[in-house]
């Protein structure tokens, strides 16, 4: 197996076309070499643990209501393409993802990493979920077949809040600056919401190097 780490965040909506893609590549390459884990990287790691209100957050970002419907337009076309409805208008609030991290970070404990990031972009880009609000996570996690109980005492705490700090510290360090980045056996970076055939071909070039 080859090693893929994926940095992202769930409120990225170019997080959320990306592993779109990706997911269709494999979905074409049921036999692909990757290995992959989720890596916390915040967009907005200032936001406050209780969120803002969307629509300040967005004028904030693009300046006019008119740059934001222009970017939610070009954003709903490549959400077609990749196989992601966007649901703009469900959401109400931007909120912290520290939290959601920490609940990947468990998830993948327990190998259900890929079925809970799958829910926290489901939950908040289609279905505006708040998931900076621990009673959502909490939902989120017995949903994807966590012990809903444990998370709910575990989010009360900071159980593993220095690991995910530092790991999110580590990934700048090494220079990363935007989300999603994928990094293919610890050598080569892909940036940005790579489209499928792109995909398939790393997975066709790395089975004719022999190493899938």
């Amino acid at each position: 197996m080859i090693r893929l780490d994926i940095f992202s965040d769930p409120v990225c909506p170019w997080c959320y076309i990306g592993k779109a893609n990706l997911d269709r590549a494999l979905e074409a390459h049921p036999d692909h070499p990757f290995q992959i884990e989720w890596h916390p990287f915040q967009l907005s790691p200032q936001t406050p643990k209780a969120g803002v209100d969307r629509g300040d957050y967005l004028l904030r970002i693009f300046g006019t209501q008119e740059r934001t419907v222009a970017a939610h337009v070009r954003l709903e076309e490549l959400g077609r393409e990749a196989g992601v409805a966007f649901n703009f208008e469900a959401i109400k609030t931007t909120p912290n993802t520290f939290d959601a991290h920490r609940l990947i970070h468990w998830a993948g404990l327990e190998g259900r990493q890929a079925a809970v990031v799958s829910a926290l972009f489901r939950g908040y880009w289609r279905e505006g979920r708040d998931i900076g609000r621990s009673q959502v996570l909490v939902d989120i996690a017995t949903e994807c077949g966590l012990d809903g109980a444990v998370i709910g005492r575990l989010l009360l705490g900071d159980a593993d809040s220095d690991q995910i700090r530092a790991r999110e510290r580590n990934a700048r360090e090494k220079g990363i600056t935007a989300v999603p980045t994928f990094i293919v056996a610890d050598q080569y970076a892909l940036s940005g919401a790579q489209p499928p055939q792109l995909w398939a071909q790393v997975i066709d070039e790395l089975a004719a190097q022999g190493k899938a």
